[in-house]
Formats: structure tokens, sequence, C-alpha cells
């Protein structure tokens, strides 16, 4: 695979500052959904266990949501010459992979062989 071009690296900056933003944004949108269910409010047992449902599932989102944030933030930390450089084998990083999910880490390859663990 081919290292990036120092334009690539530019856009996919600017890719990895626009997702930052847009990450932190649902952090805080989705911050009521995680609220615990009250006990006492006079609603059916069935839409009780639907809000503590739907609870957990907001939980999980943010969750994945807060741990690609970090990822994120890591690649804006990295030096342009480290960015795009998959951190098990050192091999570049498809560009294309990094447009799709540009705080990538790991080539594909290294993603597979984590993925199967």
């Amino acid at each position: 695979m081919d290292e990036l071009t120092p334009a690539q690296v530019v856009e996919l900056r600017e890719d990895l500052r626009a997702l930052e933003v847009e990450l932190q944004e649902s952090l805080v949108a989705t911050a009521d959904g995680v609220k615990p269910v009250d006990l006492d409010e006079p609603i059916g047992r069935l839409s009780r266990m639907e809000a503590m449902q739907q609870q957990k599932m907001s939980e999980a989102n943010r969750a994945r949501t807060q741990s690609r944030l970090r990822g994120v933030k890591r690649a804006l930390v990295m030096t342009d010459e480290d960015y795009g450089f998959c951190r098990t084998c050192d091999d570049p990083i498809g560009y294309r992979r990094l447009k799709a999910r540009p705080e990538s880490a790991l080539c594909i390859g290294c993603q597979s062989e984590l993925e199967k663990r």
C-alpha cells in the first residue's frame, strides 16, 4: 500500500477535526438518554422495562462514541510522519480506509487479526 501524500494527510486531518466536533455534539445530545429510569414514576410495567432497555442501548451507543472520540483525539496528536501507519506492523494504512475511519490505528490485516481473537 502507498504512503499518504501530504495533501491526503491535510484532508484526513480536516476529516478528523470535523469528526471530533460531530462526536462531541453527539455525546451532548444523547446525555439525557442515559439518565436513570425513575422507578417511582407511575408508568406501566412494560413501559418501564422499555425505558430501561432504551437506557442500556443509549449507554452502549455513548460508550462506542466515547471510544471513537478517544481514537480521533489520539490520531490528532500524532505527527504527520506517524499518522497513517499501522501501530502493530508499521505498514501504511490505506487512504480509502482512513477516509472511511480517519482514526484507524491499524491496517486492515492487523485489524482482522485483532477481531479474530
